[in-house]
């Protein structure tokens, strides 16, 4: 039976680091954060986004995610009023995806909001990357070219490292690439013999 290992940590740390060494060994990846956002193009989706957020949130045919992300990131409320129609559909997705590799020993399940969005009950393991909420902020920042501000709003929404490694099986600190490959090299041996 295929193990699910899900792939946490907050913004900015370096998930999609530790996902691209997966990917690298032969094991594959879902992608939810980028599943999500397929997921707002369904006119389903939309439609419900419309109707609980306003039309301001769409453009056209689709979503204006910088209005949405205005409205959700400063409120818990709103956050939870849109997860609770994303996080449907992404499960779907992904029970879809787990369906077509069914072959595979393990799998990855990459998802910043693992905990909070509850899909961490389905896994077999649990890896959190963590990293300086310095390096994090920069990260971002350069990343998404957004404001020190915007970065810590959305931070705020997100569960912090020390609560998501408490509950994890294993922890990447991504200061340093060498070191992170190695942590990821060791922990890679220990799930082979899940």
């Amino acid at each position: 039976m295929t193990k699910i290992i899900g792939l946490t940590g907050g913004i900015g740390s370096g998930k999609s680091t530790v996902a691209l060494y997966f990917e690298e060994n032969d094991i594959p990846v879902y992608y939810a954060d980028e599943k999500a956002k397929e997921v707002t193009r369904r006119p389903d989706i939309l439609s419900r986004i419309e109707h609980s957020f306003g039309a301001s949130v769409i453009s056209g045919t689709s979503l204006d995610r910088k209005k949405l992300a205005a409205i959700v990131f400063n409120s818990p409320e709103k956050l939870e009023q849109l997860n609770g129609i994303i996080h449907p559909a992404v499960r779907q997705d992904f029970a879809k995806w787990l369906s077509q590799h069914e072959q595979y020993p393990i799998v990855v399940r990459e998802a910043a909001i693992l905990f909070e969005s509850g899909s961490y009950k389905d896994c077999d393991a649990i890896i959190t990357v963590t990293a300086s909420v310095e390096s994090k902020i920069q990260r971002v920042m350069k990343r998404d070219s957004i404001t020190r501000e915007s970065v810590l709003a959305r931070m705020k929404n997100q569960w912090d490292d020390d609560r998501k490694a408490a509950l994890s099986d294993y922890v990447i600190l991504n200061e340093d690439l060498e070191k992170t490959r190695t942590q990821f090299d060791e922990i890679l041996k220990s799930l082979k013999n899940l």
